[in-house]
C-alpha cells in the first residue's frame, strides 16, 4: 500500500529554518508530482508547494522566496526547506501525491515569536 512518512518538524524561533522530509513507498515515485500542504488550527488545509515529476515547482505566495521544495527520486523522498520562518507558518505540514487521496500523517511545525 501507499505510505507517506513525514519527518523534520519541530519547534523553532522566528527567523529560523527547518527541513521537512517525506519518504514515499508503494508508488512509482519518479512519475508522480508531489506536494506539501499545511493546516493551521481553525483554518483550512492549504497548498504550500508542489513539484512535478520533471522538477517544475510552484509555491504559495506566502512562502515564495523562503521555502524550497525538492525531490530525490533515488530515495523516493520529497523535501521542503523552510527558511526565515514566521509565527504564521505554524501548522501541521502534510505530504501529498498530487491529484490523489494519498496523504502522510503530518508533522507539526511551531514557530515561536
Amino acid at each position: 500500500q501507499v505510505q507517506l512518512v513525514e519527518s523534520g518538524g519541530g519547534l523553532v524561533q522566528a527567523g529560523g529554518s527547518l527541513r521537512l522530509s517525506c519518504a514515499a513507498s508503494g508508488i512509482v515515485f519518479s512519475i508522480n508530482a508531489m506536494g506539501w500542504y499545511r493546516q493551521a488550527p481553525g483554518k483550512q488545509r492549504e497548498m504550500v508547494a508542489r513539484i512535478s515529476s520533471g522538477g517544475s515547482t510552484i509555491y504559495a505566495d506566502s512562502v515564495k522566496g523562503r521555502f524550497t521544495i525538492s525531490r530525490d527520486n533515488a530515495k523516493n523522498t520529497v523535501y521542503l526547506q523552510m527558511t526565515s520562518l514566521k509565527p504564521e507558518d505554524t501548522a501541521v505540514y502534510y505530504c501529498n501525491v498530487v491529484f490523489t487521496y494519498y496523504w502522510g500523517q503530518g508533522t507539526q511545525v511551531i514557530v515561536s515569536s
